[in-house]
């Protein structure tokens, strides 16, 4: 399969229309290149803030309700292009209110055949926390999908490797992020990279990228679009299947052959994920040497 991951910029807009035309344009551009599945960022949705005026958008509580109002209108309009195009799309994240106290950041999951379920993120940032009042949605979900198993973790949440460990049987774990900093970036970069090590997978990471100057909520953003892969047999040494250019908007593309993932599971230089248990009577106390 081919998968494409998004350096995304958000953008004002002025009608319901102009945000069709937009996404409808993006997935278009995946699909003509031959892209099978397509990863939006985290808070891409938050656009969408921008239907309700200026004073909505840069207001955070507001902007987050007025988002969430939007998405079924938003899962639409994904599952037409997914059905339209033949391709399997993880929209843009967004704060969605739910059965909860207070929101969740929630990406929607879509397949061509009009199906869709969504994964919500696990561990807040302390922006999240502090400022945004998001809180830990649902469970972590293994999707099976005609392109393989698939699991998401959302930017925050690849830093954790038990969250990693637990979509273990993923072929594919998505990565959509939203960070406002070169380090942030970094950071969701490096976790990408340790779990797609450890499971022996592949993760495709994708970001919001540039100023938003509107909004209270995601004013500045840095990232580019990244596919990784552990560095062993079948799979470049650097572990880099394909990376984009730092905040230059726009699709980032490889090749993902599933047979590969298996051959490097049950026959890899290293097989970290089979060896992954090992770590158990190792950790279960450390020894102190007095040393001075």
């Amino acid at each position: 399969m081919k998968i494409a991951t998004a350096a995304y910029p958000l953008d004002w807009l002025d009608s319901w229309a102009q945000y069709e035309d937009k996404i409808a344009t993006w997935v278009a551009d995946a699909a003509s290149q031959g892209a099978d599945l397509l990863v939006f960022p985290e808070y891409a949705a938050m656009e969408l803030a921008t239907l309700d005026g200026a004073a909505v958008a840069a207001d955070l509580e507001r902007s987050i309700h007025a988002v969430s109002d939007r998405m079924e209108e938003v899962a639409a309009l994904h599952l037409q292009l997914a059905a339209e195009h033949g391709v399997h799309i993880l929209g843009g994240s967004a704060p969605v209110n739910c059965d909860l106290a207070r929101p969740v950041n929630r990406a929607e999951f879509y397949t061509p055949a009009g199906l869709r379920d969504h994964q919500d993120k696990q561990i807040m940032t302390r922006s999240e926390r502090d400022n945004w009042n998001v809180l830990s949605g649902g469970p972590l979900k293994l999707f099976e999908t005609a392109l393989g198993k698939i699991g998401v973790l959302t930017c925050y949440d690849s830093e954790f490797p038990l969250l990693g460990r637990a979509l273990r049987d993923a072929d594919i774990v998505l990565v959509p992020s939203c960070t406002e900093a070169l380090a942030g970036y970094w950071r969701v970069r490096i976790g990408a990279m340790a779990r797609a090590m450890e499971s022996q997978c592949v993760t495709a990471m994708a970001s919001v990228v540039g100023p938003a100057e509107w909004s209270a909520a995601v004013d500045m953003n840095v990232g580019m679009g990244g596919i990784f892969g552990p560095p062993d047999s079948g799979f470049p040494a650097t572990g880099v299947l394909a990376e984009g250019e730092l905040n230059k908007p726009g699709w980032t593309m490889a090749e993902v052959d599933l047979a590969d993932i298996a051959h490097v599971r049950a026959d890899g230089q290293v097989l970290h994920r089979s060896h992954w248990g090992e770590q158990d009577d190792r950790v279960k106390s450390v020894t102190i040497s007095h040393l001075g």
